[in-house]
């Protein structure tokens, strides 16, 4: 579902996924019970499970909170960075800028820098929360940079980010980080609606 092999509203059934890995229906049957709790599919009695189409209601949302809780860790983060941390930001930034004409690589590098400065806030439990919206972001995002090619080019907001962390400014990371989930939301939203 995260990599967008499977498209909302494509249909699960527990025995053909276990007989396509090879393995008994018991675990399958759990996963599917974890993906639920997790909002990324429905499951429906005796019918199987689809993988959940969200609303536009939902995506925005998602990615409010988003906005609002990877803000607030981001600028915790900018007090908590040491020079180790900015190295591994710019490293990760690097690796974005190399990767952008892979889609699966540049997603993956995405999330990673931003889970990097999310980790440097050292509050578990809003790691925890932002981790669980990023696994509902990821197909979005997916959607978002299949259908526009150019939507890599927010590299430069990247680069900016890590020089507001290099510069400590708490408030101004946490208006850029809010700024930035929501222009990607809107682009998102125009892509999915």
């Amino acid at each position: 579902i995260r990599v967008g092999q499977l498209k909302p509203g494509q249909r699960l059934i527990a025995e053909d996924i276990a007989n396509e890995l090879a393995m008994s229906r018991m675990p399958i049957r759990e996963a599917l019970r974890r993906l639920s709790a997790e909002g990324l599919i429905i499951l429906r009695a005796n019918r199987g499970a689809i993988v959940k189409q969200l609303s536009k209601d939902e995506v925005q949302e998602i990615f409010e909170m988003r906005a609002v809780l990877e803000a607030l860790a981001a600028s915790m983060a900018v007090k908590k960075a040491t020079a180790t941390d900015i190295a591994e930001l710019e490293i990760l930034l690097q690796r974005l800028q190399t990767v952008q004409h892979d889609l699966s690589l540049w997603i993956t590098s995405h999330r990673e820098f931003h889970e990097k400065i999310s980790a440097i806030s050292q509050a578990p439990r809003l790691l925890k929360q932002i981790s669980s919206l990023h696994v509902l972001i990821e197909p979005l995002m997916r959607v978002w940079i299949e259908s526009s090619p150019e939507s890599k080019n927010v590299n430069s907001v990247h680069e900016k980010i890590l020089q507001v962390m290099r510069d400590g400014d708490a408030d101004a990371m946490e208006a850029l980080i809010k700024k930035h989930s929501r222009v990607t939301a809107q682009v998102v939203l125009q892509t999915m609606f």
